[in-house]
């Protein structure tokens, strides 16, 4: 067997392993400071969905269907899902999935939006940000568990984390393209009118890249949710981390029950924020 010259090889491992140490010598306090504002949050929405009684929350969720699918079937059928989640007796677990969801696309929302408005107003950034993006949806998923487990330890937090790395680039380059898709005579025409950078952004561009932002935000939903499997290996309690179990103790039932839950929950937030990215895709087309 010919070996590769030791000349040529580049100890890329040694190197992540001494950025890693300095980052946690010298920012861990940071890090830990942001984990417990994390899990301040993200255990106020789980606490707040576990204590709403679940008839309360099943009927909101048909009323939501409902109003976005304009259709009183929809909503039947949407709160029919959650109905058949709590028959399996998995009610606490898919809150506590929804509870992960929720703080992950709010983070990633609160990251990706501005961070794409920066891109669409600056094509350098653009360029910078790009390869950024294309290297973390090439990524394999289970890689962000790396980083999230050395910064944060296990649990919620990092899960949480990992969720973010995997869930923000569909907003973020949903948004750029989105508002660099206004069309240019639109911009100038408000420019003529005196508008300002900032007016023809909030007042213009952004109003007419809602539906693509709308996409974006069900995208990032809709891989949020699909990290949940994953993030229960690093101690994410919910509905992945039973389809984990039921995988180590070959129970193909409770397997089969809690992989049910998941995707009935993906087709539930799927439709839903589809059906707003229409009606707003509508409403800016009209």
């Amino acid at each position: 067997m010919v070996e590769f010259p030791e000349l040529f090889q580049v100890p890329l491992a040694e190197w992540v392993d001494a950025v890693m140490s300095w980052v946690l010598t010298n920012w861990g306090a940071a890090f830990d400071a942001v984990g417990d504002v994390i899990l301040f949050a993200l255990l106020r929405v789980e606490w707040l969905l576990l204590w709403l009684p679940w008839v309360v929350v099943v009927v909101g969720v048909g009323v939501v269907a409902w109003r976005a699918m304009r259709r009183w079937v929809a909503g039947l059928l949407m709160a029919g899902f959650l109905v058949l989640i709590g028959s399996f007796g998995h009610w606490d677990l898919a809150m506590m999935t929804l509870a992960i969801i929720f703080a992950a696309v709010m983070i990633s929302l609160a990251i990706g939006i501005p961070t794409g408005i920066v891109m669409a107003r600056s094509n350098s950034v653009e360029a910078i940000i790009r390869p950024v993006l294309d290297a973390m949806q090439t990524m394999p998923s289970f890689v962000y568990l790396i980083p999230a487990l050395m910064l944060f330890g296990l649990g919620k937090v990092p899960a949480v984390f990992a969720t973010i790395i995997y869930a923000v680039p569909p907003v973020i380059r949903l948004t750029n393209v989105g508002i660099r898709q206004v069309p240019s005579s639109v911009v100038e025409a408000a420019r003529a009118f005196g508008s300002s950078s900032r007016q023809i952004l909030f007042e213009v561009q952004l109003p007419l890249a809602v539906p693509s932002i709308m996409v974006g935000i069900n995208q990032t939903t809709m891989m949020a949710l699909a990290m949940v499997v994953i993030a229960s290996m690093i101690g994410a309690k919910g509905l992945g981390m039973e389809v984990l179990l039921a995988i180590n103790r070959i129970q193909i039932g409770k397997g089969f029950e809690a992989g049910l839950c998941i995707v009935l929950l993906a087709i539930l937030i799927d439709r839903v924020t589809h059906a707003l990215a229409a009606r707003q895709e509508y409403a800016v087309t009209s």
